[in-house]
């Protein structure tokens, strides 16, 4: 549970104390807290996404019709992770982050999850 220590300074007190209460930032601690998102993650995994765009167009996962298959992005995604441990920082292809082509599968299976769209094909 989010209290107003967990909103950082611009919360305030409730009871007119150092700054005092703002219902805003009262209101904003009770959502995701997006702050907390590392900037380079976002801006590599855009770039990620970006270079998917192109080869196969944006946003192409949410397709009418279309149900992502778990297997195909985890293991893209694994092969991703694998190469960044075995010392290979870019993706030959893109020129960008492994680690960001990762989070790019791995935003995409989020995605499917939450929209209930994924094709859930894990061995059982």
């Amino acid at each position: 549970m989010t209290t107003l220590n967990d909103q950082g300074p611009a919360a305030g007190a409730r009871d007119g104390g150092a700054g005092g209460w703002d219902p805003k930032a009262e209101a904003g601690g009770r959502k995701t807290p997006l702050r907390l998102l590392p900037r380079a993650a976002l801006e590599e995994e855009s770039w990620a996404l970006a270079h998917g765009a192109k080869k196969y167009g944006a946003w192409n996962w949410r397709e009418p019709g279309r149900r992502p298959r778990a297997m195909v992005y985890a293991e893209a995604a694994m092969r991703h992770l694998i190469a960044w441990m075995d010392g290979e920082d870019l993706d030959e292809e893109s020129g960008r982050s492994h680690l960001a082509h990762a989070r790019a599968g791995l935003g995409i299976l989020l995605d499917a999850i939450d929209r209930g769209r994924l094709e859930d094909d894990r061995p059982r």
